[in-house]
């Protein structure tokens, strides 16, 4: 209900002012079709991942001084999960589809001064030079629905000020008034941001149930709200940008454990609470070129606020005991750690493309010592006038240990063939293998090799 009416105060605000206007642009609409289909390569090969969307985009121009924007995707999501008798009447589960607001938003141009451009409502607000993983994009909560979709983001209601110093130089606040969770993802890699549980319970006591809070920020001006700067600029022919966040990490972690008795006969219960934590992020980037080479660096310096305790409670399991048993583990500390990346891609003459990039922690890694290194690459090479084209090198190599490298790697390979069958209709099969060993992300992978079947029509 909440986004229905932002979109529809939206939409009253941007007519309003396209009445206002001497002359304005036609509404301008445009977007695409996409399938996305997915099965495992293990026999009986299940169907992983079904995903048929409709984006749609909005866009006005009104003379010069107003733009409204909106993208709204219309889906069909998921794989029916029919386990009784009474789901076969319910439609949403037997052909399930969910309507979201991408975005929304009115821009104003030259807003009571000239230099100074106003965007309010539903934006993605996108920051960094890299591709697709960007340590500074931090406004935005990650949109990890689908794991394998890199770098992708929903949009924040927010008051966006970008104020023009020069033709090549601004500076940008943005205040975003209430929390935004990240949200986690969906299907066969639904768990793989939950930590395994290894407990060891006195003979005769064993684990019956797990139940886990989440202990959210209030939504309220003080507590809730996040606030960004950005600095952006020129220095020969390569961009630039400072920037500050004082945001909320957008993945929660495990700060409470209480075990209780569920039985006389020794099961266990588990109450566990996750929490948010608050952040400092000190961010810079640059782009340019070097002898026909696009090359890009980006850092971005996490500060937390506080220490996160992970608090566990197991006097329930000690009743004897005259002291509470309670132990007390440092999660995060109160120090600062870096994430970043730098990379480069090329075109070559004979129509191929080549993109290198080195990552120093992905976004769900965080504290001092935590953060893995990772190298991607990819090659692609057209033929027929860019109607075809094949990806034979495309992938990661990671290492979460470079002294174990052997039992903590990742390989991730993906190569790829698409064709374009219309100007606008682009038509792809590709493989995914996972190989590895140990606690990485993409380790845990192992076992989900996949064949996917995309088709996209723009239009």
């Amino acid at each position: 209900m909440k986004r229905a009416n932002l979109f529809i105060t939206v939409l009253f605000v941007a007519f309003s002012l396209q009445a206002k206007a001497q002359t304005s642009q036609p509404l301008k609409l445009s977007g695409y079709l996409q399938t996305d289909q997915r099965i495992l390569t293990k026999s009986p090969n299940d169907w992983v991942w079904n995903e048929n969307r409709l984006s749609l985009q909005l866009e006005k121009k009104i003379s010069g001084k107003a733009k409204f924007y909106s993208e709204v995707w219309l889906r069909n999501i998921g794989i029916p999960k029919v386990t009784t008798a009474s789901d076969l009447y319910n439609k949403g589960i037997i052909d399930p589809w969910n309507l979201e607001i991408r975005e929304a938003y009115v821009q104003l141009y030259g807003f009571l001064t000239k230099n100074l451009d106003v965007t309010i409502g539903r934006q993605r607000i996108a920051w960094g030079t890299a591709d697709k993983i960007n340590p500074t994009d931090n406004l935005n909560p990650y949109d990890f629905e689908d794991i394998l979709d890199f770098g992708r983001h929903r949009g924040s209601d927010a008051l966006n000020l970008h104020y023009w110093l020069s033709a090549n130089a601004s500076f940008q606040v943005v205040y975003l008034p209430f929390f935004q969770p990240d949200n986690l993802p969906i299907g066969i890699f639904a768990d793989i941001f939950s930590s395994p549980v290894n407990l060891s319970f006195p003979e005769g006591m064993t684990l019956q149930n797990i139940t886990t809070r989440v202990n959210a920020p209030k939504y309220n001006l003080k507590e809730g709200s996040t606030l960004g700067v950005k600095y952006k600029g020129m220095i020969s022919s390569f961009n630039f940008s400072l920037s500050y966040v004082w945001g909320w990490d957008g993945l929660p972690m495990l700060t409470d454990n209480t075990f209780t008795l569920a039985d006389t006969l020794g099961g266990v219960n588990i109450n566990s609470i996750l929490s948010y934590h608050r952040r400092h992020i000190f961010g810079a980037d640059l782009a340019g070129n070097i002898g026909g080479v696009g090359v890009w660096a980006e850092a971005a310096c996490f500060v937390p606020v506080n220490e996160v305790v992970m608090t566990t409670d197991l006097s329930a399991l000690f009743p004897g005991t005259p002291y509470p048993v309670i132990y007390r583990s440092t999660e995060l500390k109160k120090q600062a750690y870096f994430r970043y990346v730098v990379g480069g891609d090329y075109y070559f003459k004979n129509n191929g493309y080549l993109n290198v990039q080195f990552l120093h922690g992905f976004v769900n890694e965080s504290g001092r010592g935590n953060l893995n290194d990772y190298l991607f690459l990819r090659y692609e090479q057209k033929f027929f006038n860019d109607k075809f084209k094949i990806c034979p090198l495309s992938g990661a190599v990671v290492v979460s240990n470079w002294h174990d490298i052997k039992h903590n790697y990742a390989i991730v390979y993906m190569p790829e063939i698409s064709y374009m069958a219309t100007e606008n209709t682009e038509i792809s099969v590709s493989g995914l293998l996972f190989n590895g060993k140990g606690n990485d992300l993409f380790a845990s992978f192992n076992g989900y090799d996949m064949l996917l079947f995309k088709m996209k029509y723009s239009f």
